[in-house]
């Protein structure tokens, strides 16, 4: 058998005896940067790795390494009896398992047996924020309840695959309107990515909003800031490199919407967050005037900016949410 898993601390736990087999942690970051409909091609991985070390700081070189590695793993997959696909309901989960479906729709499987378990909540724990928050024994139960992954999962796998990277994002919001349930977590990972657009009311995303609303209640602290945002934002699955980037956008001029008082350096890749212990976020006159939507941050400051497949660019990007009707708009008239 091979285990393909979200992470490092679920890999750790399933050797520990949980499972039988091999176990691979499939090492991706969907939700930021360039995705392309085959994003193993060289062309496009290089494009993915400049943007990923320009903007998060992970070095060119040991992305495409690791990327080239897993691939490699995944492309073997004939040497096994089944595989096993271990995710969880978050858009940080939702990509990677639905690109790994789009990959097996294309492949021939002949004897290898595809399963899937994916969960979004697990008895007792108030707050699920994904498979690493289990124990040992909590992980021990889940073994053996995957479900045999059919045509109807490889399918909309595909198509959700195949509508994230498109550069036209209305296919997304199309496809999230008809039945999706053979992927019970899809629906609302993927309208929550659509809520990154930026917003018609001020041209903040989901998360920039939030955290604009978390600061003016009296968060302060980065730290907090990332745990209760990402709490409230749990279909996210967003980690704090995600997060960091995030806040150093916020805070940047030339038309910041809040300071960070005793920052010297944002966490670069791999570094600790400790540095942030100490640090105060406030809205600057600015962020105040955005919050209340009275002045709009992507006209006045302008965009360059990834969202899955659809790049947005220049002070009137082409698409907005609209975060009052839950819905994606195309903006007429302006480019």
């Amino acid at each position: 058998m091979l285990h393909i898993v979200n992470g490092d601390s679920v890999a750790e736990k399933l050797r520990q005896g949980i499972v039988h087999g091999d176990v691979l942690v499939w090492r991706e970051l969907y939700p930021q940067g360039p995705v392309s409909l085959y994003p193993a091609d060289w062309n496009n991985r290089s494009v993915r790795a400049q943007y990923l070390e320009q903007t998060m700081g992970i070095p060119q070189t040991e992305f495409i390494q690791g990327s080239e590695a897993q691939e490699k793993s995944l492309a073997d997959f004939h040497k096994y009896e089944e595989i096993v696909l271990w995710f969880e309901h978050d858009l940080f989960d939702q990509t990677m398992l639905c690109y790994l479906l789009h990959w097996f729709s294309g492949q021939s499987l002949l004897k290898t047996k595809l399963s899937l378990l994916c969960i979004g909540e697990y008895p007792g724990i108030e707050l699920f924020r994904g498979l690493g928050q289990l124990s040992l024994e909590q992980m021990e139960t889940l073994s053996g309840t995957w479900k045999t992954i059919g045509a109807k999962e490889l399918e909309l796998g595909k198509a959700f695959w195949q509508a994230y990277t498109s550069p036209d994002p209305s296919l997304l919001q199309q496809l999230l309107n008809r039945d999706t349930s053979a992927l019970p977590f899809a629906n609302d990972a993927f309208h929550m990515h659509l809520s990154r657009f930026p917003s018609t009311f001020n041209g903040l995303g989901i998360v920039e909003q939030t955290t604009l609303e978390m600061i003016q209640a009296g968060i302060s602290s980065p730290l907090q800031l990332f745990q209760e945002v990402g709490n409230k934002l749990n279909a996210l699955g967003m980690g704090d490199l995600e997060y960091w980037h995030i806040l150093m956008k916020l805070s940047q001029a030339p038309y910041p919407l809040l300071q960070i008082h005793g920052l010297k350096a944002f966490p670069a890749y791999n570094e600790s967050s400790i540095a942030l212990r100490d640090c105060e976020a406030v809205l600057t006159e600015l962020g105040k005037k955005v919050l209340n939507g009275e002045e709009d941050w992507i006209a006045k400051k302008g965009i360059d900016q990834w969202y899955g497949g659809v790049h947005l660019q220049g002070n009137f990007p082409r698409w907005r949410w609209d975060m009052y009707r839950q819905a994606l708009y195309e903006v007429s008239g302006e480019n």
